[in-house]
């Protein structure tokens, strides 16, 4: 008989950026070839989330240890054979990313190529084929000029060799005379040279002189256009920079020379634009990695020393003075203060910071922390001066992963930027077509092969998608890049849609709505028992265990007794969704849910202490039956109560038009029932099992589409079946990092109305963007067919291809007001 178990694709394959690698596919197909496994393949879960990798084995062959140890060594197989590279570019066009993505793939050893117009080369390749410093160099020859590379983002580079260019120097090289503004001077004396041509041209001046004017204007104009066609033809590709060419060669065929050179001046004015506009969304990416310093102060061997970054070590002690940005990340051990945590968390107010108590405990438990301890680099120290022990080098704190995160994420297309580049395959040959067949209007309309030459030429410019090109990733790269400075880490232009379209939120309830930090409030006793005896027993059960309300237990136990408890508990045993079980004093103690006691053997529960369950269940606690041996010792209530800005997050969800939301809980109804009444959810579903989540946001997903908001540990199964998972605190759980399509770095409510806003103005502007350029293409092709001129025709397409690219960066502008006010951008 054939099982199966479940590995996240992520443990296996750690530098794999996206589930819908090809490396997730070769780990299957190299799974399957292992004795006793039957098949491997990604799970059915919408790659949504932590993606899942399902194996079918034979237990008669395999165990399940033995499956997952399998599968440890073919993913690392697999890490060690096919390679995963980030590049830095200079921001571009969209149509020039395609052609990067076309070249980069032409290269020996390369699998699969995506680049992103904010200037991001991801590279998928075989190191059996290419080692990663020769695929930089083929990458390089390909004519891509690739940015100053560094890893972590925060990394210093290496001094320069006397009188040897800097990477950025040699980049403004090839740029052009002027650097990186060469394009933008170009245009503007392009521009200036057609309108001198034009003004002479109304004198009685020689014809040569305006001539001459215009021809220089073609040459200008056309210098990076002529560059950007030929690098196209070399990656065999015919884009719209050839077709424009072609349009304004066509038009100095004609003699008309004024309208060719506006062409190229509109064409590359557009371009130049363009190209800042982009740059602006890839720069409000690149601050985050400019937020850490070069140096810290470290303290080594009772001596302290000013060292780089990238050399700090996990134990190392740096001092922080007051108003300085932290180096790296790690735990207050002496001092106190405050924190603008804001360039990693997007919290307004400053969260104030104190040491711990025991620094080997804190740094065996680091991940454990509470925010009150724990910071991180980038953030700036306030009035204070701390010492900070660091818990992660440079290349792998929250700074360093938000970074490489988003870079990642810019190179993921969303659902419509799919759709228009599959529109796009299909609608340039059929407008080539038809620019051909109408070079031959002539053979059945009485006009000369001039006129049909300038139509077709007309008919090139309007039917050139530049608009539809760019509309999708100027407004995901916007939306990206304003997310992340607003403590928000989008992954991609999926999510980013997604979510701005459901109407349907799932929340998960303790952590999430609530503190997460339950309280003990009530102590029941049964007849025969006495309430001290009662805590004794659940005390020394419960601090053997890691569970929120078991520390709840323990604390409030401590507090009622005075002191700790004298008994000692062993062989402590986790029933999953119900309870605990241990022996104390030689006897099974049990301790869990009233379900549970109808699970096991032993006396069924007395009324009377049913009765006091049911009424402290009524008045929304949590209840814990507690059983010596045979004898029932009492219950206990405890309480999570609600965060403080819940109910004001509803109201403003509703207000951005979420219409429904929905609180899931493993808690029991009445609890689930009053927090969600307490807190504005109309919605509350109680006594739910991890998997009981899982199905719920399963039917939820096929009926209308829904966001699952978890801290993304916990609830990392139900997200993974989301369309959208959202984990909250993220900057405090790698794990919640990894998971989630769309993270809340601070663990706050309130950036969830930032995020669920934010989505939907991007959503709103790629449908505007959409519509806008599908229909000026739409107006632009019939008109230029019935005699619009090429000039209008370029004034209208440049214009509709600024106009989407700028409504697009109006999402850098976005902003929240604040509670009870509506967002805007």
């Amino acid at each position: 008989m054939t099982e199966k178990t479940r590995i996240e694709v992520g443990l296996l394959l750690p530098t794999v950026p996206d589930a819908r690698d090809r490396c997730v596919q070769r780990l299957g197909d190299l799974l399957k070839a292992k004795p006793g496994i039957e098949t491997a393949h990604l799970a059915d879960d919408k790659d949504k989330g932590p993606a899942q990798l399902c194996i079918h084995y034979d237990p008669d062959q395999l165990s399940i240890s033995e499956v997952r140890d399998l599968a440890r060594k073919a993913g690392l197989e697999l890490d060690q054979r096919f390679g995963h590279l980030l590049l830095k570019m200079e921001p571009m066009h969209a149509r020039q990313a395609r052609t990067v993505e076309s070249r980069a793939r032409r290269i020996a050893g390369v699998l699969e190529a995506a680049a992103s117009p904010a200037g991001v080369l991801r590279i998928e390749f075989d190191r059996q084929a290419i080692d990663e410093g020769a695929l930089r160099e083929e990458v390089k020859k390909t004519g891509v000029r690739i940015g100053p590379q560094s890893t972590p983002p925060q990394q210093a580079q290496p001094p320069q060799p006397a009188g040897k260019p800097s990477e950025k120097e040699h980049d403004h090289e090839h740029g052009g005379i002027f650097g990186e503004n060469t394009e933008l001077i170009f245009a503007g004396i392009c521009g200036g040279l057609l309108l001198i041509g034009w003004l002479l041209s109304w004198t009685s001046i020689s014809p040569w002189v305006p001539w001459g004017c215009y021809l220089t204007a073609y040459f200008f104009g056309g210098y990076f256009t002529f560059r950007e066609a030929i690098e196209n033809i070399r990656a065999g590709r015919f884009e719209i920079d050839f077709l424009m060419l072609v349009a304004a060669i066509g038009a100095a065929t004609l003699g008309e020379w004024f309208e060719g050179a506006l062409l190229l001046f509109l064409f590359s004015i557009g371009h130049a634009l363009e190209n800042y506009a982009m740059g602006r969304a890839k720069r409000a990416i690149e601050a985050l990695a400019k937020l850490a310093p070069q140096t810290a102060v470290v303290r080594r061997d009772g001596k302290t020393q000013e060292v780089p970054v990238e050399e700090l070590k996990v134990g190392d002690v740096v001092i922080v003075k007051p108003n300085e940005r932290l180096p790296a990340d790690g735990f207050v051990i002496k001092g106190e203060g405050s924190i603008n945590q804001a360039p990693i968390t997007g919290e307004s107010v400053p969260v104030d910071k104190r040491a711990v108590d025991d620094p080997q405990l804190a740094a065996a438990n680091a991940d454990r922390l509470d925010p009150q301890y724990r910071a991180f680099a980038g953030t700036i120290n306030g009035s204070g001066a701390l010492e900070i022990q660091v818990t992660k080098l440079a290349s792998e704190s929250t700074l360093a992963r938000v970074v490489q995160m988003v870079n990642e994420a810019e190179t993921q297309k969303s659902p419509t930027q799919l759709f228009t580049d599959k529109f796009e395959r299909y609608f340039v040959p059929a407008a080539l077509a038809l620019v051909v067949l109408l070079l031959f209007a002539g053979l059945v309309i009485a006009e000369p092969f001039s006129k049909s030459f300038y139509r077709a030429m007309a008919v090139l410019v309007a039917a050139s998608p530049c608009a539809l090109a760019i509309s999708t990733p100027s407004a995901v790269l916007s939306g990206v890049a304003r997310a992340a400075r607003g403590g928000v880490l989008v992954k991609g232009g999926g999510p980013l849609e997604n979510l701005g379209r459901l109407g349907a939120i799932a929340f998960d309830k303790t952590g999430t709505l609530t503190e997460g930090k339950p309280r003990l409030t009530d102590v029941m006793s049964s007849e025969g028992a006495s309430e001290e005896d009662l805590l004794r027993v659940a005390v020394a059960v419960e601090k053997l265990s890691d569970h929120p309300l078991a520390a709840a237990v323990v604390e409030g136990g401590k507090e009622r007794l005075k002191s700790g408890s004298d008994l000692q508990a062993q062989d402590v045993q986790s029933i999953t969704g119900r309870g605990v079980k241990a022996t104390v004093d030689g006897q099974p103690v049990y301790i869990g849910k009233d379900k549970l006691f109808a699970e096991i053997a032993g006396p069924p529960l007395p009324d009377s202490l049913r009765a006091s369950i049911e009424k402290l269940k009524a008045s929304g606690r949590t209840t814990m039956v507690v059983r010596r041996g045979e004898a029932y010792l009492g219950v206990l209530g405890l309480m999570d109560t609600p965060r403080e800005a819940a109910k004001n997050v509803i109201v403003r969800l509703k207000e951005l038009g979420i219409k429904r939301m929905i609180m899931l809980s493993g808690d029991n109804q009445q609890v689930a029932s009053a927090v969600a009444q307490e807190v504005g959810i109309d919605e509350a579903l109680g006594d739910l099992m991890p998997d009981d989540k899982v199905e719920t946001i399963k039917k939820l997903s096929a009926q209308e589409g829904v966001a699952m908001v978890g801290d993304g540990v916990n609830d990392a199964p139900a997200m993974a079946n989301a369309t959208v998972g959202i984990a909250m605190g993220a900057a405090g759980s790698d794990v919640a990092l990894e998971t989630a399509d769309v993270a809340l770095m601070a663990d706050d409510l309130n950036h969830l109305p930032f995020a669920v806003g934010l989505s939907r103005q991007t959503s709103r502007i790629i449908r505007q963007n959409l519509w806008f350029s599908l229909g000026m293409v739409a107006f632009l092709v019939p008109a230029t067919v019935f005699g619009l001129q090429i000039g209008l025709a370029v004034v209208f397409h440049e214009g509709s291809t600024l106009l989407v690219v700028f409504n697009a960066l109006r999402l850098l502008a976005y902003e929240v007001s604040p509670p009870n006010g509506r967002m805007r951008a």
